[in-house]
């Protein structure tokens, strides 16, 4: 994905005692030196999303990270959320979990221009996963 994130899957798997869940996706973080799960939501955010991305990391660092890397960390992106929700979802957790609202724009801001690779990169990237 350039810059800081590399990409490491769509849907990574994870097969826990013959069950299978995935991630959606699953980034690296260069400088931080670690997994980045998202958690990717059309709706509103729910506190049981919480629960699954602590299961998502407590897997990810026991089956996936390796010896030097950095605990992982989960990213939930929502259409929305109200901030009190979040809050007590979070209150308990003892991961690093964060919660956030996206907002679909037409154009990529400035700031974020040096940070994301451009669409077109991205298109090529995806073409050649499929």
């Amino acid at each position: 994905m350039g810059g800081i994130f590399s990409f490491t899957s769509s849907q990574y798997r994870l097969s826990i005692n013959d069950k299978e869940y995935f991630i959606d996706p699953l980034l690296f973080h260069r400088h931080l030196k670690c997994l980045i799960a998202l958690e990717l939501k059309i709706g509103e955010f729910i506190s049981e999303y919480v629960g699954k991305m602590q299961f998502y990391l407590a897997a990810l660092d026991d089956e996936v990270k390796m010896e030097d890397e950095n605990p992982s960390i989960g990213i939930i992106l929502c259409k929305s959320k109200d901030k009190t929700i979040v809050e007590y979802a979070l209150k308990e957790s003892n991961k690093p979990i964060g919660v956030a609202a996206y907002q679909v724009v037409s154009t990529l801001p400035k700031e974020l221009k040096d940070q994301l690779p451009a669409p077109e990169q991205i298109t090529l990237f995806l073409d050649d996963v499929k």
